[in-house]
């Protein structure tokens, strides 16, 4: 049996202010176009189909598009849960494929996690959708007031589930989570809590033929091979500038999983420039999402409308010094005493990338000296 994971979508989500309509429009038809090229069995979606609880119309609009395409245009059957980004009563409610019996859409918690079992000639293969849920919602669900953490959850959703797998099947689990190990980005929103613990370990997918994993936005496996990330088919961050992006393709075999990863081709790149202005000015006119580190010496002016001459969807300038500045200097309990006057010599060095000159020092000893007199007649 083959299968096509994917996850975080974040549908109706913006680049910094600017919309990502058309850029997911472009990486859901690679989906579909991924489905029938490769003749997958099943979609897994593992997730965060929406950005937010409340998406904007012409979210829902897109997603119940890509769902009629799937269902015209595919055999594939559907298995999908909800994300931390996504209301789970909205993604329960999903009603596209209410008539067919190959889908499983999760949308909250239950103590009766029914499996999809679908069969191929190696037998069946069950399909445990476990949707994300707040450790509150989950012990009402189960019942169970020593859930605490994301992991006291997951292990409750998995052993509900592992009643419900038919002996010998081979078991698809599909889950929302941060998996210990994983590596995030800056573009993941927290799963803590107060008090509380965010990852998941890998052992709790004991048993499992391979775990369909959301959450974490780059591609990856956590643990072993059969632990995956799909990633997020398009960049939200700097972070992810030049990132590949992809969808996984998993074969069921009898006995044995293949894995293999098919790449994105989005519409517009996110990438970061660096070098002084006139040479940007000067580069290649694209609609990519730019950001733009400046070697410039000293600041220009309306720096950013000039560079959206050549680069329309710029929306991030920063000079290079600046990024120095963002250096944080600490100090250990064995350093020395650093005179106040040393911290503010070595501040303007950081923000001016020079050290401060004699007579400079001289003047802020100066006026640290009045400032202090004043304080201390007071």
């Amino acid at each position: 049996m083959r299968l096509l994971h994917t996850a975080d979508l974040h549908l109706g989500r913006q680049f910094m202010g600017l919309s990502l309509e058309a850029d997911h429009e472009y990486v859901l038809g690679q989906i579909v176009d991924a489905l029938v090229a490769e003749h997958v069995d099943v979609l897994v979606i593992a997730g965060d189909v929406f950005d937010r609880a409340s998406p904007p119309n012409s979210a829902i609009r897109q997603f119940n598009r890509f769902l009629k395409r799937v269902a015209e245009e595919t055999a594939a059957a559907v298995v999908m849960i909800s994300g931390n980004h996504d209301s789970g009563d909205r993604i329960e409610a999903m009603s596209v494929f209410s008539t067919a019996s190959r889908v499983l859409v999760r949308g909250i918690a239950t103590a009766a996690e029914v499996p999809l079992v679908l069969s191929d000639a190696h037998g069946d293969v069950a399909f445990s959708a476990l949707s994300f849920s707040y450790e509150y919602a989950a012990r009402e669900v189960f019942g169970d007031e020593g859930i605490s953490t994301p992991a006291d959850v997951i292990t409750a959703q998995i052993a509900a589930a592992r009643a419900y797998v038919p002996k010998g099947a081979r078991w698809v689990v599909v889950a929302h989570a941060f998996v210990a190990g994983g590596a995030a980005g800056e573009t993941e929103r927290a799963l803590t809590r107060v008090g509380g613990i965010e990852t998941v370990p890998a052992e709790v997918f004991a048993g499992a033929t391979y775990a369909a994993l959301g959450h974490l936005h780059k591609p990856q496996e956590v643990s072993a091979s059969h632990i995956r990330y799909s990633g997020s088919p398009l960049a939200f961050g700097f972070d992810e500038a030049g990132a590949e992006k992809s969808m996984i393709i998993v074969d069921l075999n009898a006995e044995t999983v293949d894995i293999r990863t098919l790449p994105f081709r989005p519409l517009r790149q996110v990438r970061s420039l660096t070098g002084a202005f006139a040479d940007l000015l000067a580069g290649t006119p694209s609609e990519d999402f730019i950001q733009a580190i400046l070697t410039d010496a000293s600041p220009l002016i309306d720096p950013m409308k000039r560079l959206r001459v050549t680069y329309p969807n710029a929306c991030h300038l920063a000079y290079a010094k600046q990024a120095r500045a963002q250096e944080v200097k600490t100090l250990g309990t064995g350093s020395a005493v650093v005179t106040p006057v040393e911290m503010i010599g070595d501040f303007l060095k950081v923000v001016r990338g020079r050290d401060a000159s004699g007579p400079e020092m001289a003047i802020l000893a100066d006026k640290l000296h009045v400032a202090v007199s004043a304080e201390d007649r007071t």
